[in-house]
């Protein structure tokens, strides 16, 4: 991992610090497909952060959680986009959503290691949230499944992005880094319940 990938992480930390703090997102025109689907996890910084956060979370774990932990996020989004596009309501999304920050920022600022099986069934607790957000907000003249392709992909790529940030810090021997960015992401999340 080079430098420039570090470089593309802050770039993305940067945008997700200037994306609209409402918990709505604004993507979703009429006939909206793969494309709005793919920018609707940009236009939230919640989610912007959480899904960076489990791929730096999963890095700093290493071995299977590597790939696992951001797997079991994306399984849980899927389900929660399911039960979203199905119309059935589930309670406090956005309140899930900002502790999904906190947690998982803790996890990482404290380099907390839980038990493999605790830690995916957690990550994907927090992916049914995320996804149920997604799948509530799909517009009515969107195509589904071309629309949660766009958002699954968009989610895969963000994860990937987090662990390669958390590779590089492990590679260049910089354990504080993600341990700060992720009191960072605790700290927004504590913030976002707090306004909310």
């Amino acid at each position: 991992m080079s430098r420039s990938m570090l470089s593309f992480g802050a770039a993305l930390l940067l945008l997700s610090a200037s994306a609209d703090p409402a918990p709505a997102h604004t993507f979703g025109a009429a006939g909206a497909g793969l494309v709005e689907g793919a920018l609707h996890p940009l236009g939230g910084w919640d989610h912007l952060l959480a899904m960076l956060a489990v791929g730096v979370w999963a890095a700093q774990l290493g071995g299977r959680a590597v790939w696992t932990a951001p797997s079991a996020f994306v399984g849980g989004l899927l389900l929660g986009a399911i039960i979203g596009m199905s119309g059935i309501e589930l309670v406090a999304v956005e309140t899930g959503i900002l502790a999904s920050l906190v947690v998982v920022g803790l996890l990482i600022a404290l380099a907390i290691r839980l038990p493999l099986a605790g830690g995916l069934a957690l990550v994907a607790l927090f992916g049914l949230v995320h996804g149920h957000a997604h799948g509530t907000e799909l517009p009515e003249t969107a195509a589904p499944l071309l629309y949660a392709a766009g958002f699954v992909t968009a989610s895969i790529l963000l994860h990937l992005t987090g662990v390669a940030l958390g590779t590089a810090a492990r590679h260049y021997a910089l354990p504080l880094l993600p341990r700060l960015g992720g009191g960072a992401v605790a700290a927004a999340g504590v913030l976002g319940l707090v306004l909310g």
